[in-house]
């Protein structure tokens, strides 16, 4: 069976959606980032880099929330989760992932974790270090509201559900504490992440990490 190992709100929910929307028989393994179970010897033996999720399938195991999608993808062609092979449409699947965990991801682990990328107790340069993400964040969203708005469909790529809208989606509700500029307060973004919220998979997934309002 396949194992997801994750933590609640994390980019975990990418492929917690995803497996939920294939109905493929999953077990969900809790990784306490709160007491740093994530850096614990095995878990690092499951993924050296210490980051959450990682997805075991029999022998596989693989880390990289794109990878896992592509992999969840690929596996179940079936369900539709990305376009086929050799179109321009399966093109730019690729790249709007790439996107979303290259740029819009890393911008907003930035925004959370600024003291990362400063000297230790540099209280100013965690500060700027955060502004200066958070206004990169706030022209990103703005990318994506403007990709939806010409996708001529109720779904990222369209008409078509994918698993780009599960990325969207979990990218989009790391900003729901911002104190401006949240993806929902956004023409497109906003009635898109509600429909995302009534997707029977995205509810199940609410339910089964424990999350409360605010969703988005």
């Amino acid at each position: 069976m396949i194992q997801l190992h994750h933590y609640p709100s994390t980019a975990a929910m990418v492929p917690h959606i995803l497996l939920e929307e294939l109905g493929v028989p999953f077990e969900r393994v809790h990784v306490d980032r709160a007491v740093n179970a994530h850096k614990e010897p095995g878990y690092l033996r499951l993924n050296p880099n210490g980051l959450i999720p990682v997805l075991v399938d029999g022998d596989l195991v693989l880390y990289e929330t794109a990878a896992i999608v592509l992999h969840l993808c690929d596996r179940h062609p079936e369900a539709g989760l990305a376009p086929a092979f050799g179109t321009d449409a399966r093109s730019r699947f690729y790249k709007w992932l790439m996107w979303l965990t290259n740029t819009l991801q890393a911008t907003l682990i930035v925004y959370f974790y600024p003291e990362r990328w400063v000297d230790e107790g540099n209280a100013a340069g965690v500060s700027q270090v955060r502004e200066h993400a958070r206004r990169k964040v706030v022209g990103l969203l703005a990318q994506l509201d403007a990709e939806l708005a010409s996708a001529g469909g109720p779904w990222f790529l369209g008409q078509a559900y994918s698993a780009l809208d599960a990325y969207v989606f979990t990218l989009c509700r790391w900003t729901r504490n911002f104190s401006q500029d949240r993806a929902r307060e956004l023409p497109q973004l906003g009635p898109y992440l509600q429909r995302m919220l009534a997707r029977p998979a995205v509810q199940r997934v609410l339910a089964n990490e424990g999350l409360q309002p605010p969703y988005v």
